[in-house]
């Protein structure tokens, strides 16, 4: 029986010794509390880790471990973890700081387990320093961060590029548009001033050809009839030139308004009355002003805006048809409007009618430079003022101008 006693001794020193290693040769700190917080027993490591001797922790409270700001919630803390104790892994997410006896604090893992003994309840706490993990975690962090700023600011550069670039695309289309759009004006200039030019050069070459025949007295009704020919050519030239003068200057901004004060039924009739020799047979030009006739506008414009919705509703319309002119004040509105029953407007015709150059599909065989309402709808604008026109094929056209006095 006393061999098994001894026998029992040997294995439980052995045991103990175990014990002892694991604890004391540990790389990781362990402490043991009692029910109260005591420190009852503290491993090498924890010691080093701590910069404590072991004398000065046993019989101490485990918040004496803690920095102050964390000392009153940890007694509340261990008293609840004693009434109902719970292992805690390490790793649970928690950012825990313990405090060396030099009063640096540094950042800590801790797994806590329960034991009973004889003499009463025990608390293991296994303390592992992250310092270095939580600098490394933190640079990493910090090198996310830099990465994520950068991404930014290169996602930001990029778009910035990618508008620089569509901005670029679309300065560079709106550049070829308005290259398209000149090219197509040279094409139509050149298409209608070979047209405009070439008839009435050709009757004034040949008119003087034949008034250069023409010597005899009793010839004198063919040589005015050649002479008179002639002279209407050379009006039609001076028109075409004066449509391309006019255009140049309101693209210049060479165009002022001259605003003065006018009876605009007078000035009106006046205009309508140069007009009637270019009338054609059996056409009759009537006229109707509604409202005060004293107006504020450029006279000089309005004759000119006048001249060329007349000339256009003479050129358009048939022999015997009915050309109808109207003025109207009332208020701030002035109105002046232009009707024929002539050979009208497509619709489609009508979205391009004030453009430069641009001429019906109906009228090729009517002379003209498709300058004078692109003209007129210019001098309209600069006098506050717009065109419109309402027209169906063979029934007719309506010009309407409207401006607005100040």
């Amino acid at each position: 029986m006393l061999y098994g006693n001894n026998l029992y001794k040997k294995e439980y020193d052995k045991e103990l010794q175990r014990f002892e290693a694991l604890f004391n040769f540990a790389s990781i700190g362990i402490l043991v509390t009692n029910r109260q917080g005591e420190i009852v027993l503290i491993n090498d490591f924890a010691l080093e880790q701590f910069g404590y001797q072991r004398e000065e922790l046993i019989g101490q409270t485990i918040e004496r471990l803690l920095p102050m700001r964390f000392r009153p919630k940890h007694e509340e803390f261990r008293d609840s973890f004693s009434s109902q104790p719970q292992s805690r892994p390490m790793g649970i997410g928690m950012d825990l700081f313990a405090l060396k006896k030099d009063g640096s604090e540094f950042s800590v893992e801790v797994s806590l387990s329960q034991y009973q003994h004889e003499e009463g309840s025990f608390v293991i706490s296994y303390i592992n320093n992250i310092t270095e993990r939580k600098k490394a975690e933190e640079k990493l962090e910090k090198m996310h961060n830099e990465l994520e700023q950068k991404i930014a600011e290169r996602t930001q550069q990029l778009t910035h590029a990618l508008e620089q670039l569509e901005l670029s695309k679309q300065e560079v289309m709106i550049a070829l548009n308005k290259e398209k759009e000149l090219s197509e004006l040279k094409s139509r200039f050149v298409s209608m001033a070979s047209h405009e030019f070439r008839t009435p050069l050709s009757t004034i070459l040949s008119s003087a050809f034949l008034v250069n025949q023409y010597i005899n007295t009793e010839d004198q009704p063919k040589r005015s009839k050649h002479i008179q020919r002639i002279i209407s050519s050379v009006t039609l030239l001076t028109e075409v030139l004066n449509d391309f003068l006019s255009v140049g200057k309101i693209e210049e901004g060479g165009v002022t308004v001259r605003s003065n004060t006018f009876d605009m039924q007078l000035h009106t009739t006046a205009i309508i009355q140069e007009m009637q020799d270019l009338v054609q047979e059996g056409q009759k030009i009537e006229y109707e002003h509604k409202g005060p006739s004293k107006v504020k506008l450029d006279p000089s414009l309005i004759k000119h805006i006048l001249l060329n919705l007349l000339g256009n509703a003479i050129k358009f319309s048939g022999k015997y048809g009915v050309i109808r002119v109207s003025t109207l004040q009332k208020g701030h509105i002035i109105k002046l409007e232009v009707s024929d029953s002539g050979i009208g407007i497509s619709e489609e015709d009508q979205q391009h009618l004030f453009e430069r150059f641009f001429r019906g599909t109906n009228v090729s065989n009517i002379q003209g430079t498709g300058l004078g309402l692109h003209i007129v709808s210019k001098y309209a604008e600069l006098m506050n003022g717009k065109i419109t026109c309402k027209s169906e094929l063979n029934k007719g056209t309506t010009f309407t101008v409207t401006f607005l006095q100040s």
